[in-house]
């Protein structure tokens, strides 16, 4: 019969390792989150992969749309919703305000995927550039270095109108 677990070797010797503290009378204290850089020396600001150790306690946390950048424009405009940027620097801000009460913060982020809608003044081309300027202020900054693993996708489009910008996060603490 095959085992619907996988583990990674090093979580492996973690699990391992607790089990011989506990019956030593010991207390396991869990390793800590490895970030692994891009290959190559790559400065782009995602992990390759983050490893999560046994221990942790996993979020999942749901897409994040922005909120109006002026809610006295015409619904579903661009000046009601802002570009990529504003929309991206908007779901920032609403995710920091969904993590604070839980205890998060970015930097218990360990993968994302931002869904970006292709933008009519970029030719209906999602505006990368837009979305990383507003991504760079929350991640690998001197104050916050902790990279995620991250997707970042062009969509057709989102649940509302005008809307460029969703982004989901898993954490892990």
């Amino acid at each position: 019969m095959k085992s619907c677990y996988s583990f990674s070797t090093s979580a492996m010797r973690v699990v391992a390792g607790c089990v011989v503290a506990m019956t030593l009378g010991g207390v396991c204290q869990a390793a800590e989150i490895v970030r692994h850089p891009l290959a190559g020396g790559s400065k782009f600001p995602i992990a390759r992969v983050v490893e999560v150790p046994a221990g942790k306690t996993l979020y999942f946390h749901s897409g994040i749309v922005p909120g109006p950048l002026d809610s006295k424009a015409p619904a579903g405009t661009p000046e009601y919703w802002g570009d990529t940027n504003a929309q991206a620097l908007s779901v920032f801000s609403r995710i920091k305000e969904s993590l604070d009460p839980l205890g998060l913060t970015f930097k218990d982020v360990v993968s994302m995927t931002a869904y970006l809608v292709g933008d009519p003044a970029k030719g209906g081309r999602m505006d990368f550039d837009g979305f990383m300027a507003a991504y760079t202020q929350h991640f690998g900054t001197a104050d916050q270095p902790n990279l995620p693993s991250r997707s970042t996708v062009q969509v057709a489009g989102l649940a509302t109108p005008g809307m460029l910008v969703e982004i989901e996060v898993t954490l892990a603490r």
